[in-house]
Parts: C-alpha cells; sequence; structure tokens
C-alpha cells in the first residue's frame, strides 16, 4: 500500500500528459470541423453535452457536495468561469482566426500559462518550489518553443488577425494557467469525478446564461448532424473524459508541477501534424522534443515545499 502510494505522484503526471496529449488531438483533428460555427455556441454545446453523461453519474456521489464551503465553491467558480468559459471560448477564438493552419498561438499560450500558474499557485496554495525547479520549467519552455519553431523565429500569417489572436491566447493562458491552480484548490475535498461534475455544470450554467444574453440562439440552426457528431466525439474524449484524467492526476500533482505537464499539448499536436498532414519536423523541433521530455522527467523529481 505504501509503495503504491508513493508512486502515485508518478501515475498522477502520466494522466495529466495524457490528458494534455488529448487536448492536442482536439486542436488538431476534431475542432478544425467547427470552424464555421459561433465559438459561444461551440463552447456551449460541448460542455452540455457531457454533463449530460455527467449528470446521471452524479446522483450517485451528491453527498460530497456537503464537504464544500463557500471558498470552495468559490474555486469552483473560478475554473468554471475562467477555465470552462473564458478560456475555450478565447482560445477557440484565436484558433478560429488563425484557420488552425500555424500553431503560433497556441505555442504562446503554452509558453505563458506556467507563468500564471506558478504564480498563483505560490499566493492561492502556498507551493513554494526548490531552485531546481525553476531551472528545468524553464528548459521545459524552451524546449516546446523549438517543438513549435526549430531553429526559426515564428512565423505569423494571419493577417491585421494576428494581434487579436494574440491577444486571445495570452487571454486563456490567464484563465487556463490560474484554473489549473484553483483546480488544485477545488478538489481537496472531493474526489476528480465530482471536481469534474461541477466544472462542466457550473460552465453549462454560464454558458447558457451568455448564449441567452448575447441573443445566441438563432445561431444554433447553422449545427448540422457532421457538428454534432464531433461534439459527441469531444464530450467522450478530449472534453469530458480528458478533464476526467487530468483532475484525477491532479489529485496527486502540485499544481505548480501540473502546469509544466500540460506542455505535452503543444507537442502532441505538432506530432500530430507530423503524422496526419505530413508536415515534416525538422531537426530543431526534434532536439525542443527531446528537451521538453527531458525537462518533464526532471521536473518529476523536483520537490515542492
Amino acid at each position: 500500500m505504501l509503495k503504491l502510494k508513493r508512486s502515485m505522484p508518478l501515475i498522477g503526471a502520466i494522466a495529466i500528459c495524457f490528458a494534455a496529449a488529448l487536448w492536442g488531438l482536439d486542436g488538431v483533428v476534431l475542432r478544425p470541423s467547427l470552424y464555421h460555427l459561433d465559438v459561444i455556441v461551440v463552447v456551449f454545446l460541448e460542455h452540455a453535452i457531457a454533463f449530460c453523461y455527467m449528470a446521471v453519474l452524479m446522483m450517485f456521489e451528491t453527498k460530497q457536495l456537503t464537504r464544500l464551503r463557500i471558498k470552495d465553491w468559490g474555486a469552483f467558480f473560478w475554473v468554471a468561469l475562467f477555465g470552462g468559459a473564458i478560456g475555450t471560448m478565447a482560445i477557440t477564438k484565436a484558433l478560429f482566426f488563425v484557420g488552425f493552419v500555424t500553431l503560433s498561438v497556441v505555442i504562446l499560450l503554452q509558453k505563458l500559462q506556467p507563468i500564471f500558474a506558478i504564480g498563483a499557485a505560490r499566493v492561492v496554495l502556498g507551493e513554494k518550489p526548490k531552485k531546481n525547479f525553476y531551472w528545468w520549467a524553464l528548459l521545459a519552455l524552451i524546449g516546446s518553443y523549438f517543438v513549435a519553431f526549430g531553429f526559426m523565429a515564428p512565423v505569423f500569417s494571419t493577417g491585421n488577425k494576428t494581434f487579436i489572436a494574440a491577444a486571445l491566447s495570452i487571454l486563456a493562458a490567464f484563465a487556463f494557467g490560474t484554473s489549473t491552480t484553483f483546480s488544485k484548490a477545488a478538489i481537496k475535498k472531493v474526489n476528480f469525478r465530482v471536481g469534474t461534475y461541477l466544472r462542466f455544470g457550473l460552465t453549462t450554467l454560464l454558458m447558457f446564461i451568455l448564449v441567452l444574453a448575447t441573443g445566441s440562439l438563432p445561431k444554433f440552426a447553422a449545427v448540422t448532424s457532421a457538428n454534432v457528431l464531433t461534439l459527441l466525439l469531444i464530450a467522450f474524449t478530449t472534453g469530458g473524459v480528458a478533464i476526467f484524467i487530468y483532475y484525477y492526476g491532479l489529485k496527486w500533482v502540485p499544481a505548480t508541477k501540473s502546469t509544466i505537464y500540460e506542455l505535452a499539448f503543444p507537442a502532441t499536436a505538432i506530432v500530430l501534424e507530423f503524422f496526419i498532414f505530413h508536415k515534416t519536423l525538422n531537426i530543431g523541433q526534434w532536439i525542443g522534443a527531446a528537451l521538453l521530455v527531458f525537462a518533464i522527467i526532471k521536473v518529476a523529481g523536483a520537490k515542492v515545499r
């Protein structure tokens, strides 16, 4: 039993990396087919569909809700508002702006997210990594940069939409980064399943209010049967299921480490582009991938007080 408990941080790290890999699959394979839909409609439907099956499961664990106090509900509200609603809308809109042609915006997001997450973890959770953690975190950021661009400078070819896309991805970086910290705080008193239910339930409620407030109901007419199939795939793979896996890992991993493991997201996206769209990786990208994997392994061994 003790041996299993000692191995849980490693299992948690693997779970978070796997969840991040699923998000990479979402950005490269699934979400591009929703390009013609309104962003509010997309984000509402992906959360609402996932919560429909989660609501059935949640009925068996409602007793855990009695453990939550006002500050716990506040943490879940932050996660739903920023991680679920604002962050997802911002990154989806940013990807729509660049037409999924380049991952520059996604990489910008992943470069900044750890900064917000580590800062929030110090303030909210009191997590204090030792100095060597920051060196490995920096190496992970450098590695993820080379994974995206190799030895070349970033090329933004989206015209006048580049600035808007960059601004949206910075907003998403803040939203997702701080949500990593508040997610860790939120699931302290409940299991990872209930944490996932609440995240999707509250986000669905917030998005429904936004749908009504913006008069977006008529825009649902543009949703095709093929779009519904894609949204179902997202709900049962890269959406709801990925968050289940992520929250399971987060139970055993400090928020400061989790945000580094999430760099598997852009790395997976680059690899998928290589295999699916035959975009050849250059030597700089392979070096970056090696640096990123090495840094993640070292981060796993770094201590956080």
